[in-house]
């Protein structure tokens, strides 16, 4: 911060009339050694937490949110980017340059610089309040979910259940000293149990447990964090002259405005709801025939029915893919396809430091056999990782403006993929390899980024847009000639 803050300042000091390389992009290249520690902080907050960085994560976040305060609600800096901005249909700008200077200048804007007098330090006041509910409410739903478990002895109580699944629950709760089969909520454990247990009292209370996550009386309780949340957001925007936060929010989103969102949320339901409805009186039926007739089909039993409607209708489930998927035969197909699609190569490197030992690094090379990026891969849950699957970067592309090189980027991708056993290896279901090739699209996104500034690099589109590429990896999970390569 103290680097940045010194960075700033020879801006705001420099006696030149504000240009677009003296102010714009030493703005863009101030704070680089903040990046290099904020990314990294924030990425094993994610994907490998403990109660040491969580603390830390109390005292670091409301020091961030004061220095992105500092920075844009700094009357001096602004006045030099206002005039840079003002000058902006004289100055030639390449298309990149241009992008760059509405980013910066809008950037300014919708963090306050446009305020005065006490709605400034207001402002200040809702920012840094927003970063510490943001986190409470990660940490809560993190620890809520951990410190959940169905334990199970009676044998019984795991009828239905496909022998993998019974094998992961047992490794489970092997791995605390316990005897018997331990559920949890991550979706590796979560999932299967909804889908194939036959002891409905069992799944009712597995789904209740997940659905009431954060809301039970003690210190993980998210109510309230949820209402202060969404209060103080739309204190922000109103402030900063919106309605309301959805409109702060879609003013930098290709659908623009809610209008544009509930239209296309009226035409889904619209073109849905006929076949929803019908499937439901499918499933329905099927549940009658086996429980009787005054059986109603309720949340805790939709995944069971479905799924024994699907058989019976198609006679396939996904544990009868799971031989197919094997992951470290996933991998291969996945970059596999990279090398066919676009000519890259994947090299792992054991040399590079990884934070977790089921992390993996490799370095990618592009079809000329040039250095492209840095690849991390970490596939399975565990407590110090939230649920969910997503790419991020450790550090991200850029030109140095000064000797032309280009720094190119370190990429993660992070899943909850079900674990390896003692006796069997991680075998995925469809949806997992699907939800591999959506993460990869993104990565792609990010290997190949070729920017000059760090800020418009790789992923660094608007938000809905950002979905093209790992749209785009999605569709080849159905592909037979993709799938014919590995399984």
């Amino acid at each position: 911060i103290k680097q940045q803050n010194a960075e700033l300042d020879a801006i705001i000091q420099n006696p030149e009339k504000a240009t677009f390389t003296n102010t714009i992009e030493a703005y863009e290249q101030s704070g680089r050694l903040l990046d290099k520690v904020t990314a990294v902080f924030g990425n094993m907050l994610s994907a490998e937490t403990n109660d040491d960085l969580q603390a830390l994560a109390q005292k670091i976040m409301p020091l961030l949110s004061e220095h992105s305060n500092n920075i844009t609600l700094n009357e001096k800096l602004f006045a030099r980017v206002k005039e840079v901005y003002g000058q902006k249909q004289s100055l030639q700008l390449t298309q990149e340059q241009n992008r760059l200077l509405d980013d910066i200048y809008d950037s300014f804007v919708r963090h306050g610089a446009n305020l005065e007098g006490e709605a400034r330090e207001q402002y200040r006041q809702l920012t840094n309040e927003l970063s510490k509910l943001t986190l409470d409410f990660s940490e809560n739903n993190l620890k809520e979910t951990n410190r959940y478990q169905m334990l199970l002895t009676d044998k019984a109580s795991i009828a239905g259940l496909p022998e993998i699944i019974v094998e992961a629950a047992a490794e489970t709760a092997r791995s605390e000293d316990k005897e018997g089969w331990a559920f949890t909520l991550h979706a590796p454990s979560y999932v299967p149990f909804m889908t194939y247990a036959d002891n409905r009292e069992l799944r009712h209370k597995l789904y209740i447990a997940y659905n009431t996550k954060c809301t039970h009386d003690n210190e993980f309780n998210n109510i309230e964090v949820v209402k202060k949340l969404v209060n103080t957001r739309m204190k922000i925007a109103q402030l900063l002259g919106y309605k309301d936060y959805a409109e702060y929010t879609l003013k930098k989103r290709m659908a623009e405005n809610s209008d544009a969102v509930y239209k296309l949320l009226n035409q889904l339901l619209e073109a849905y709801t006929p076949t929803a409805q019908k499937e439901y009186l499918e499933v329905q039926e099927l549940a009658r025939e086996e429980q009787g007739d005054d059986f109603i089909v309720m949340p805790w039993d939709w995944s069971y029915y479905s799924n024994k409607l699907k058989n019976k209708k198609f006679n396939i489930n996904e544990e009868m893919l799971r031989p197919y998927f094997e992951l470290e035969q996933v991998k291969k197909g996945v970059f596999g396809l990279a090398e066919r699609l676009y000519g890259i190569t994947f090299r792992k490197n054991t040399e590079i430091p990884v934070y977790h030992k089921d992390v993996e690094a490799y370095e990618v090379f592009d079809k000329d056999g040039k250095f492209l990026s840095v690849l991390y891969t970490d596939f399975h849950p565990r407590p110090g990782k939230r649920a969910g699957a997503w790419m991020t970067s450790y550090k991200e592309q850029w030109i140095d403006p000064v000797t032309g090189e280009d720094s190119r980027p370190h990429i993660s991708v992070v899943m909850n993929f079900t674990k390896p056993t003692e006796s069997k290896p991680a075998l995925l279901t469809f949806n997992e390899v699907e939800t591999f090739l959506h993460e990869f699209g993104h990565s792609l996104h990010g290997m190949f980024a070729n920017s000059t500034y760090q800020s418009l690099s790789g992923t660094n589109v608007y938000w809905d847009f950002v979905e093209l590429p790992s749209q785009i990896m999605e569709n080849f999970a159905i592909e037979k000639e993709f799938l014919n390569t590995f399984a």
